[in-house]
């Protein structure tokens, strides 16, 4: 499940128990920090809290904020400074990360249908494609700005435009084109905009839709990897041939699980999801692997020694002489991350940090041994000021 599915049955069940909320979202950065932009954690009246916006630093803190928010009504944004190592420790939040970060905080209209977590909704319940959302999280003059602290505006992939953000206006026109520009880099962003009444910051997010994930196999070595993947968030679909095995009741967390014997493996549909041969049948693997050849999957994971690839290429290419050149960059073969792994978790475990490295283009070495930061530095026009810097205790059990 993922964060976003977390904060949306909390909001849910706080809405039902007419429990008043606020949102707090992470909104821009400098230097190093535990969370990203888009991070959100929900907070109730009564100090309920789903979500996480740091590993446990400003959770104390803005969850006070966050209820006094609630009380006035009003979105704030709140910066943490943890730049200075020594005073950070010593005074502040105990961050030790060296970085500044700004969290939005925002009361939750449970009657509005364009509130962020329904904003956010609208895009998940339908989702296939990338988004952008446009969050205004600083102006000046907020009283004749262009726009208000919290409003956004949604796009999607295909164009799609919806959100809270006031339309016909030359801020909206620049933003929609920022935004725009986010989805195709696939790069988030912060960026200004001078008005007549000073400067508007806004913060361009990336959403990414889920991994879809197809496994061929129904074996038990396949449960952990389908746990481990939905812990994740990602659409897990289960597919083999024998009824004994592919059942739902061995595998509650996949999205689907369906009987397909191996004459019928060409007729599944093609589409990007990521793919998995575990079934342990020679015979399946080559007809899953000739499935695959032709289809816009980015990653197919062999399970098994390299000589039963090298035996499968083999026997493709009898019919299709380019099938290495089709499958190179994209197969996987012996599947998973160098971890000495031996039991199927630890097995699974290796699958799917090895998928996660291939979605996030890392090489999956060791981080102490990258010259390279944890995270890419987020694309600025400006500088993030600590002026208004707030001091904050470590909670981390609160």
């Amino acid at each position: 499940m993922t964060e976003l599915q977390r904060l949306l049955i909390a909001y849910d069940a706080h809405r039902a128990a007419e429990r008043p909320c606020a949102l707090a979202t992470v909104v821009d950065l400098a230097g190093s920090a535990y969370r990203r932009p888009g991070a959100r954690m929900l907070v109730t009246a009564d100090g309920q809290l789903t979500g996480a916006i740091s590993g446990g630093c400003l959770e104390g803190d803005a969850r006070r904020r966050a209820r006094q928010c609630i009380q006035r009504q009003q979105p704030t944004v709140v910066t943490y400074d943890s730049t200075d190592p020594d005073d950070d420790l010593q005074f502040g939040s105990a961050l030790g990360c060296q970085g500044i970060v700004q969290i939005l905080l925002e009361p939750l209209a449970f009657d509005n249908a364009r509130n962020p977590l329904e904003l956010l909704r609208s895009w998940w319940e339908g989702v296939e494609e990338p988004a952008v959302v446009a969050t205004v999280f600083h102006l000046d003059g907020p009283s004749t700005a262009p726009a208000r602290v919290g409003e956004r505006l949604l796009l999607t992939a295909s164009g799609a435009v919806e959100g809270s953000l006031p339309t016909h206006s030359a801020l909206y026109e620049h933003i929609l084109a920022d935004a725009r520009q986010a989805l195709a880099d696939n790069q988030p962003a912060t960026r200004s905009y001078p008005s007549q009444v000073g400067q508007v910051r806004v913060s361009l997010e990336l959403l990414r839709p889920p991994v879809r994930l197809t496994i061929f196999g129904a074996g038990n070595d396949v449960k952990p990897v389908v746990r481990m993947a939905a812990t994740l968030g990602w659409r897990v679909r289960v597919v083999d041939g024998r009824p004994g095995l592919a059942q739902a009741t061995r595998f509650p967390e996949a999205e689907t699980v369906r009987v397909v014997p191996v004459d019928q493996v060409p007729t599944l549909p093609q589409d990007g999801s990521f793919a998995l041969l575990m079934t342990h049948n020679y015979y399946y693997d080559l007809a899953a692997l000739r499935h695959l050849l032709d289809a816009p999957t980015p990653y197919i994971g062999l399970l098994g020694p390299r000589k039963k690839y090298l035996r499968l290429l083999e026997e493709l290419e009898k019919d299709v002489p380019d099938a290495a050149q089709r499958l190179q960059q994209r197969l996987h073969s012996p599947i998973g991350l160098n971890l000495g792994s031996e039991t199927p978790e630890e097995i699974a475990l290796s699958i799917v940090a090895e998928i996660q490295a291939v979605l996030s283009g890392r090489p999956a070495g060791f981080l102490r041994d990258s010259p390279h930061p944890i995270h890419p530095r987020i694309a600025s026009d400006g500088e993030l000021a600590a002026s208004a810097a707030v001091s904050a205790v470590c909670e981390l059990g609160g």
